[in-house]
């Protein structure tokens, strides 16, 4: 069958714009075709640094013939109505029929030529394609992401003809911009395209020109005793930046290795897209570098490389003086610079993001077994190193650089990793801390941006997250499963809240107001004083019912119980919290959420989640425990079993409760009870104080055994007793025992929740 080939010729496509613009024309035109009743047998896009490549194999020559029936007016409709729908479709009242009071015409469409649609298609494409930035060149009208040069559209073996603003299809194309001919040529079908790019220096397929760059950058290592330091986002950028790669390794003066490896790295990829290159002996950075070309140099690439070092030693002079400069201020002295750095405009300044960060870690330490005064103080530098030289010159570096900077301080070493590390885990395959002090100060961290997010309604929506809190709680699950750390989510939340002290200065205090209480805590309130501890431990109970909003004063605060107690606040509202109840409720739903996630990942039921959390726990180890237990004892034929009796039990009790109030009480051993009903009154009755003593132990695994007891009586209560005995004393009873059993297996999961 025909086969259709379509390129995009234009100037230079943004690297990282590449992989989505061939996966939009694959599905733009998937749509467009599927629209018309045209499915190639297959289709694939090309996209790199010059041309965007579609070719769809096994399309029909046209369209199939059609036929539709087209609904006209009603047949009580005025004669006009029906005289125009005769109009529009060309037809005589006689070659209509009346169909349920409605005119309805069968109309026959000959199928359209695929050249004819084709060609609708490519003109729709180019005028919608969705870049993420695009620009109009000349005189011309049409938006694309660089200027077009040329339109190649072939169907089997013919062109397709159109024009774009002015731009006739063809069937011709230009192979490299330097080491090609510079003429154009002709092909006929997608293997003579391919090759004619081949022979005029073009590698159409990204992922062999990223195999091409790997084996000869890897291959002139080798030769040289070297090892390359593989980088796959870089790969990623470098096979969309060329059309023919020819590695070149280069030399750099060895003095730099002196500074840190990862601002060598970084100063290597951000800058110059050079790959690092490590003494295989010693695993360190060796001084030499890969770049790639895009030409095939006369010399074997000698110039290039002279001139690649050149421009290297440049960038690596100006990263060695802000190590240099870096290196004369310490971590401490740095803090005062946040001060003037917006965090969040709701939010405050950096500083007060730091200070809160102190009071997390402070609560996090003795739960992770972290010494508490070392995790302080990594929490209170973790961020100084924001206003140094070298991270504002490589951002992806801040917190590495805080912990060469508190390594040159004479820091402690767990000091200085947990600043260098607090970042991690920062994504899905990145290495998890598991260093007391390192994990305080990680989860401070990422717990603050969750909560203080949700705290101002700043919370991801759809896709959207522009905080990047998905990521957060990932990092806290991933830290806390990974040590086992027993923290509270809502603890967590209350954390945050009382550290909003942070906000207290002599111009400005935090105001909370509850039923109960109503209060300012003002410049005096940070003071550690023996005369206000009672009223403070007061003041954060009521952060924790109220709503809390810091205000500026008009007159310096000092706190006077009595007097300060009846004030309201007398200067504007700064930052405005929601209440910590509501913000707590959300956090937990929303690692719920995103617990389900990470355990589908691993392969395990998700759906048991909001099972396990729908009983309020909020423990993360715990939880995971509880659907590890769970999850095994529902794939035992009594685990099976006693599910779809708890859901009979459920819906009978459900549809009695819609007839009126269900009875309360216990259930009691009557003297017209069978056999069955006293056996699982009986199981039910042994049951409460062995799930009591399992659950309090955290036996997960031995609460579901002693759920298995159920299953055989409440099989035998179903087959041999009916619930809804004529005598009311019988049918309350049973329905009493049913809401023991719901109850009693509600101890261990709402499996209400459990699909299947």
């Amino acid at each position: 069958m025909p086969q259709l080939l379509l390129e995009l010729l234009s100037e230079e496509i943004p690297a990282r714009m590449q992989a989505n613009a061939a996966r939009d024309l694959e599905r733009m035109a998937r749509e467009r075709l599927a629209a018309e009743g045209l499915l190639p047998e297959a289709l694939k896009t090309f996209c790199g640094a010059r041309r965007l490549t579609l070719v769809a194999e096994g399309l029909p020559e046209a369209q199939k013939d059609r036929h539709e029936d087209v609904k006209g007016p009603r047949t009580s409709a005025p004669d006009q109505a029906l005289e125009g729908f005769l109009r529009k479709t060309g037809l005589k009242k006689s070659d209509l029929v009346d169909r349920d009071g409605v005119w309805v015409a069968h109309v026959h469409k000959a199928g359209r030529p695929t050249p004819e649609i084709v060609a609708e298609m490519v003109q729709g494409i180019v005028r919608d394609f969705p870049w993420p930035k695009s620009m109009v060149s000349g005189t011309s009208k049409l938006r694309w992401v660089r200027p077009l040069r040329r339109i190649l559209c072939i169907f089997d073996g013919e062109i397709v003809p159109f024009e774009i603003d002015g731009m006739p299809s063809g069937d011709t194309t230009q192979g490299h911009r330097f080491m090609g001919s510079g003429q154009s040529f002709k092909v006929k079908d997608f293997d003579a395209y391919a090759e004619k790019l081949e022979k005029h220096f073009v590698v159409l397929d990204v992922e062999e020109r990223k195999d091409r760059i790997v084996d000869a950058a890897k291959t002139l290592c080798f030769a040289r005793n070297l090892e390359l330091v593989e980088d796959q986002g870089l790969l990623d950028e470098v096979a969309g930046l060329v059309e023919w790669p020819i590695p070149v390794l280069g030399d750099m003066d060895p003095a730099f290795l002196d500074l840190p490896p990862e601002v060598i790295r970084t100063s290597m990829r951000v800058h110059q897209r050079y790959f690092a290159v490590r003494d295989p002996r010693t695993g360190k950075l060796a001084p030499h570098f890969v770049t790639v070309a895009n030409i095939d140099a006369t010399d074997g690439g000698k110039t290039i490389a002279l001139g690649n070092a050149k421009v290297l030693s440049a960038r690596l002079s100006d990263a060695r003086f802000f190590w240099n400069e870096d290196r004369k201020t310490t971590l401490e002295d740095r803090l005062e610079k946040l001060k003037g750095v917006t965090f969040h405009a709701k939010l405050g300044a950096m500083y007060e993001r730091v200070e809160r960060l102190e009071m997390m870690a402070a609560a996090i330490a003795p739960r992770v077994g972290a010494d508490v005064a070392k995790s302080v103080q990594a929490a209170r530098l973790a961020k100084a190193d924001l206003g140094t030289g070298v991270v504002g010159e490589f951002p992806e570096l801040q917190g590495i650089m805080g912990g060469y900077y508190a390594q040159a301080e004479g820091l402690s070493p767990l000091v200085a990793e947990a600043i260098r590390d607090h970042y991690k885990p920062a994504g899905a395959n990145d290495e998890v801390p598991d260093r007391p002090v390192t994990m305080a100060a990680s989860l401070a961290d990422k717990l603050d941006t969750l909560v203080a997010f949700f705290a101002i309604n700043e919370k991801p929506t759809g896709s959207r997250d522009p905080f990047a809190l998905r990521r957060a709680a990932l990092g806290v699950i991933r830290v806390v499963l990974g040590s086992e750390l027993r923290i509270p989510l809502r603890g967590a939340v209350a954390d945050w809240y009382r550290s909003l002290r942070c906000f207290v200065d002599p111009g400005r205090a935090l105001w909370v107001s509850t039923p109960r209480m109503t209060a300012h805590l003002g410049a005096r309130g940070r003071a550690k004083s023996q005369e206000f501890d009672t009223y403070l431990r007061e003041f954060d109970e009521a952060l924790l019912e109220g709503k809390a909003q810091v205000v500026t004063m008009d007159r310096e605060v000092d706190l006077v119980f009595d007097r300060m107690e009846r004030e309201k606040p007398t200067g504007a509202v700064q930052f405005d919290f929601r209440r910590y109840d509501e913000v707590a409720d959300e956090v937990v739903a929303f690692f719920a959420d995103r617990l389900s996630v990470w355990l589908r990942d691993r392969g395990q039921r998700h759906d048991l989640v909001a099972a396990i959390f729908a009983l309020g726990d909020d423990d993360l180890v715990r939880i995971v425990a509880r659907v590890t237990a769970l999850e095994a004892f529902l794939k035992t034929e009594d685990g099976a079993n006693l599910l779809a009796g708890y859901k009979r039990a459920v819906n009978i009790l459900k549809a009695e409760e819609k007839k009126g109030a269900l009875p309360t009480g216990a259930p009691v051993r009557m003297a017209s009870s069978s056999e069955p009903e006293l056996a699982l009154i009986a199981a039910v009755g042994e049951l409460d104080a062995k799930l009591d003593v399992a659950l309090d132990d955290e036996d997960f695994a031995g609460a579901m055994r002693e759920l298995s007891k159920l299953r055989a009586p409440v099989d035998a209560f179903f087959d041999k007793v009916l619930v809804n005995s004529d005598v009311s004393e019988e049918r309350d009873n049973r329905l009493r025992l049913l809401a023991k059993v719901r109850d009693a297996m509600g101890q261990v999961a709402d499996f209400s929740q459990v699909t299947g």
